[in-house]
């Protein structure tokens, strides 16, 4: 059971996050209210950090400004506090424990934790507005009762102390990771949780991803004055040494997160691309010559994924970018991934192309990835793929084709589960991967093969143009692609990306010149089909789906559109017919292609 639902993940990626070190600052804009409406909250963050490396502790100061963008009155507030997760008994224990599939980077490690060993943030004090509030720690939430309600509009202080120590590396942070980095530091602070129009949004820590407040970080972090950190943010002048520790200051203007990494070993490398952004490199000096060259490579090519990402998405809004040695794999943060280092070039390049892509769809577009993880990482799939295969010389003909495989699999395997599901609540670790990964990307490269290659690629531009920083949802996504086509999409979306339903439909049978086709799955669809006639020669046709209520740009010759609820459909070529195949170039989701063509 266990290796079948590991065979489903096909190339669903596992990754992990990180940080950077620069001198200059993006322009503090406010966040635009969205053109179809949105609101957001907003948070300033004020943080002062004394690491101690040796016990691998650390105390925070924190001054938050908090402004309630939204019409609601709130009466309590929520902070994650993320490193609670690495305590034995904790929720991402025991899930990890009890799920079938449990992540191999995880398994039982964490009930094994010594006191030394596991993660905590304690918050000693907690003020509001300089008053003492209540709050009480909940696992991996700090539940707070405000001592008077914030209003629409209104703007508060909280003032808060804390204690935390590292963990030992589990899953994305902690301390000396197995290639030997002394601090992956992400998720580290008391964050602040997301209201948006449908409420709070204080998930517990359990294994997933992240969901966070548009904001500023100035962030002071004092530590070993012998350890080399890259973190998001500016890095504001000179650091101020004294006692053997240095004291560098960051600030990171509209984002909703801060991470940062540190080793005494790190080399640091920089790379100018010619219209920025810079680009910051991380990396151990004690690693071995092969793994070395290959961070060196590695420069160049991931300036020509930057400009690459910027061309067909949107610009980079960041003057910086940097690839930080680090975490339990890749994972992507502020300005910035941590990856694992000790890799074959290929691997390297194909981490660090994921990640990077996901500065466009989580850390600037950032939908909420434990409602819609397919958005982000299923989208970031999409647009890495074709960014690597741009790089290769030896092209691949369809660089999302293992996606539609791992899919198709998993349609066909049982044990799927629809995109609408919470990304804690797969009943599989392999069935959320293939699900958020694999048909994530086919829900986007499909969509192309529905209303056409370039009208995809206006849609991914305007989506990025539209709703940069506003965490959009699947229908603002959706929305984008019927402005750009007039057609209507809504089927799509349903279907896909909110049922089980799947695509499934045959050649019935071939007369002479009358052709037969049936629709035997659920899930409806536009078709191309090629014929080839008896003479040798063949044509294209495409047919509409009547509820679509339109046709993309072909070639194809365009014949009467087919009715969902029809299961057939009948019409004549112009010759004899010799064979039929139904969506030649494979773009289209089918579950059983064995039906798809017929020769008479």
């Amino acid at each position: 059971m266990r290796k079948k639902i590991l065979s489903l993940l096909g190339m669903a990626l596992i990754y992990s996050c990180g940080a950077t070190e620069t001198s200059s600052q993006t322009n503090n804009m406010p966040i635009p209210n969205s053109v179809y409406g949105y609101w957001q909250q907003h948070v300033s963050y004020s943080m002062e950090i004394d690491m101690d490396v040796n016990t691998y502790r650390y105390k925070g100061k924190q001054k938050l400004v908090y402004t309630n963008n939204s019409p609601d009155v709130l009466n309590r507030v929520y902070y994650h506090l993320y490193f609670n997760a690495f305590q034995p008994g904790s929720e991402m224990d025991v899930r990890s424990r009890t799920i079938q599939d449990p992540d191999p980077r995880v398994e039982d490690r964490i009930s094994k934790l010594k006191p030394n060993e596991i993660g905590y943030i304690k918050v000693n004090s907690l003020k509001q507005n300089g008053k003492v509030v209540l709050h009480e720690t909940v696992g991996t939430v700090l539940e707070v009762q405000l001592n008077r309600p914030i209003q629409p509009g209104e703007q508060v202080t909280f003032d808060m102390d804390f204690d935390a120590q590292v963990p030992v590396q589990i899953r994305r942070s902690g301390r000396n990771n197995k290639e030997g980095v002394a601090l992956s530091m992400t998720q580290w602070y008391p964050k602040l949780a997301e209201y948006d129009d449908e409420g709070w949004h204080a998930d517990p820590y359990i294994g997933k991803e992240f969901y966070g407040v548009w904001g500023d970080f100035d962030v002071k972090l004092t530590i070993d004055k012998d350890y080399v950190v890259g973190g998001s943010g500016y890095l504001q002048g000179e650091p101020k040494v004294k006692a053997g520790k240095k004291t560098l200051h960051y600030k990171a203007p509209r984002v909703h997160d801060f991470s940062w990494a540190a080793d005494p070993d790190f080399i640091h490398d920089t790379y100018e691309m010619p219209n920025g952004p810079k680009l910051h490199f991380y990396y151990k000096k004690t690693l071995d010559p092969e793994y070395l060259e290959n961070w060196k490579k590695l420069q160049p090519d991931t300036a020509k994924l930057m400009a690459y990402f910027s061309e067909n998405i949107g610009q980079y809004p960041y003057e910086q970018y940097s690839v930080i040695q680090g975490g339990d794999g890749g994972m992507e943060y502020a300005m910035c991934t941590l990856v694992t280092g000790q890799r074959n070039y290929g691997s390297l390049l194909g981490v660090t192309a994921h990640e990077m892509a996901h500065s466009w769809f989580q850390f600037v577009l950032a939908t909420n990835e434990a409602k819609h993880e397919w958005m982000d990482e299923g989208f970031t799939v999409y647009i890495s793929n074709l960014g690597e295969n741009k790089l290769k010389e030896k092209k691949l003909k369809n660089p999302h084709s293992r996606s539609y495989m791992s899919y198709i699999g998993l349609a066909n395997s049982g044990y799927e589960q629809a995109l609408t599901t919470h990304a804690d609540r797969y009943e599989y670790n392999g069935a959320y991967g293939a699900a958020a990964y694999s048909k994530g990307e086919v829900f986007m490269a499909q969509l192309g093969y529905v209303i056409g290659e370039d009208n995809l690629k206006k849609t991914i531009k305007k989506y990025f143009e539209d709703f940069s920083f506003k965490h959009p949802k699947p229908m603002d996504f959706i929305r984008t692609a019927e402005r750009i086509t007039d057609f209507e999409l809504d089927w799509y979306l349903i279907d896909f990306a909110q049922t089980t339903n799947t695509i499934n439909y045959g050649v019935k049978s071939i007369e002479g010149n009358v052709i037969t086709l049936e629709r035997i799955d659920l899930m409806p669809m536009p078709i191309d089909l090629k014929v080839t006639y008896t003479d040798g020669s063949t044509e294209d046709f495409y047919i509409p789906l009547q509820m679509m209520r339109g046709e993309k740009p072909t070639s194809a010759t365009i014949i009467n559109d087919w009715a969902w609820a029809m299961p057939t459909y009948t019409f004549s070529a112009n010759k004899t017919v010799k064979s039929v195949e139904i969506d030649p170039s494979q773009m289209m989701a089918d579950v059983d292609r064995d039906n798809n063509t017929l020769t008479q």
